[in-house]
């Protein structure tokens, strides 16, 4: 009868090649400098610049477990973009791995700068000639409130924006909008004609019926007044309806 190998119990494993190797993450310093965010804006401008390179630029580091570029890219995945970054909570945003209030805070303080930069140039001696230029106006601001909210926009002889106004934050319906409100604006400083628009958070632009019940009470409330309501769009996620050429007043 053949003997019988007997095991120890002390037997000690080893682990084998692949269960020792260790996934690797590339840090910014190990990419070659000129495939490096900040050196890529250098050399070749801002425009150049992935979405997610100029996150990494404001961020600056990553995790141990991913590079900044890795980090930036999963947050814009995650959030849908700067915009979806732009509307989440302060707090929202410290709880990501990798962030904290210091790099949150640079974050949203970089969007907002980037937020007033482009209103500030969509402002400057505005004329509207049509629903997309009022649009183009506040769309920026408006596509990423997550409130309801109405904008006054009080014209002049030649459709130039004097002044663009923030009211009512919330619902807006027949019983917070007052003609006398709306128009005062336009009064005070001797124009003629005013255009307002809302949003809707929903990101849906489609007119409820009291849009249009609002819109055909201000119609006629400003014919009274001698001030003309240019327009009344409704905002939504990056789209717009012009309730005039909806309505044909």
């Amino acid at each position: 009868m053949p003997a019988v190998e007997k095991k120890s119990d002390n037997i000690v494993a080893f682990p084998t090649k692949s269960e020792t190797k260790l996934e690797y993450h590339p840090t910014i310093h190990d990419m070659p400098s000129e495939e490096r965010p900040r050196e890529r804006l250098r050399n070749y401008g801002a425009r150049v610049l992935s979405n997610a390179e100029l996150l990494a630029i404001i961020l600056r580091t990553g995790t141990t477990q991913e590079n900044v570029i890795e980090l930036s890219g999963k947050l814009l995945y995650k959030y849908g973009g700067f915009g979806g970054l732009m509307r989440a909570e302060f707090m929202e945003l410290c709880a990501e791995y990798g962030l904290g209030e210091a790099k949150t805070a640079q974050l949203k303080a970089a969007l907002e700068i980037g937020r007033r930069l482009g209103v500030a140039q969509n402002e400057e001696k505005y004329q509207i000639k049509s629903p997309l230029d009022a649009a183009n106006l506040v769309m920026m601001e408006m596509t990423f409130l997550d409130h309801e909210q109405m904008r006054i926009l009080v014209l002049d002889t030649k459709n130039q924006v004097v002044e663009n106004i923030s009211r009512y934050q919330g619902t807006v319906n027949s019983s917070v909008l007052r003609a006398a409100e709306i128009y005062r604006p336009a009064v005070i400083r001797n124009c003629p004609g005013v255009l307002i628009c809302h949003n809707h958070p929903s990101g849906d632009p489609t007119p409820s019926p009291e849009d249009i019940a609002v819109t055909e009470h201000l119609v006629q409330a400003g014919r009274h007044l001698d001030i003309e309501l240019v327009d009344h769009l409704v905002i939504g996620n990056q789209r717009y309806v012009s309730l005039k050429e909806r309505m044909k007043w």
